[in-house]
């Protein structure tokens, strides 16, 4: 069998304590999970689950206190400065936030060749590239020479897709990347997000709140709940069918069209809840 794109192993991250001498808190308490060449992996979780932590660990955002992240067959997870910067070309990410991802001073055009440039590809040929991820992405052929405050949220979003493309990675970590977008310019994000995946190859983590954000992405979902994956399976699967509890509360969250549907499932996960925090109790 081919080696998986990236593999986590054990992972452990714990955050300093609250106070003097308080002790460390672990959110994340031995994850494991693969991502494969071309595959999307939808992590979901609740605020506070841990899932967000999974990609800034693999971004080597956050240190790791125990396990292994293999990245292309090779250990990074305490890769030095120098050695993160030489894996951006193959490993790139998208932020939540479209508004605070762009630097605010500098033109479209400045902000996607800019990485390119330190790649030593010439100014002549980074314009050019330029132009070719903007098409890609669907903005207008204007847009290198305009400020990142002259675009909506939705084109804002593109241009740091554009970014994360421009070295041609083989994996994105995207974080939450169209929580901040209205429900209609998410629906058209996602779907760039699938085609790019079907014309480049590259491969995702693709972390999120919602389940059907996933669903729509996702081949494979990884759902974790206080720091732990509880369920892992196809992305039709667990998202329809789920097999524990809490990711049957997630699915009950989500809203549907009908009140009556609505009203049933939120009795559903109100019981659901009630059933896990006796459990919880009784322990």
């Amino acid at each position: 069998m081919t080696a998986p794109l990236l593999d986590v192993a054990g992972l452990r991250v714990a955050y300093p304590g609250r106070g003097f001498r308080a002790r460390p808190v672990e959110v994340l308490h031995g994850v494991s999970l693969t991502v494969g060449e071309g595959e999307t992996l939808g992590v979901v979780g609740e605020s506070g689950s841990g899932k967000t932590t999974i990609g800034r660990a693999v971004l080597g955002l956050v240190k790791p206190s125990g396990g292994r992240v293999r990245f292309q067959g090779r250990d990074v997870t305490h890769a030095s400065a120098r050695e993160r910067r030489a894996l951006a070309r193959d490993l790139q990410v998208v932020f939540q936030d479209p508004y605070g991802s762009l630097n605010p001073a500098l033109t479209v055009g400045d902000i996607l060749s800019e990485p390119l440039v330190v790649q030593g590809v010439s100014p002549r040929d980074a314009r050019a590239r330029v132009r070719a991820l903007l098409d890609q992405v669907g903005l207008p052929a204007n847009a290198p020479e305009r400020l990142p405050r002259e675009f909506s949220g939705g084109q804002r979003q593109r241009v740091a897709i554009a970014r994360a493309l421009a070295p041609e990675p083989r994996l994105i970590v995207c974080d939450e990347p169209v929580s901040a977008l209205d429900l209609s310019t998410q629906a058209r994000v996602l779907d760039l997000f699938v085609d790019i995946q079907r014309r480049t190859g590259v491969a995702y983590l693709f972390v999120s709140h919602d389940l059907a954000v996933v669903r729509h992405v996702s081949h494979r979902v990884s759902v974790v709940y206080r720091g732990d994956i509880v369920e892992t399976g196809p992305a039709g699967a667990v998202t329809s069918e789920p097999e524990h509890p809490y990711t049957r509360r997630l699915l009950l969250a989500a809203p549907v069209a009908d009140p009556d549907e609505q009203a049933r499932r939120r009795a559903e996960r109100r019981r659901l809840q009630d059933t896990a925090t006796g459990q919880g109790a009784r322990a």
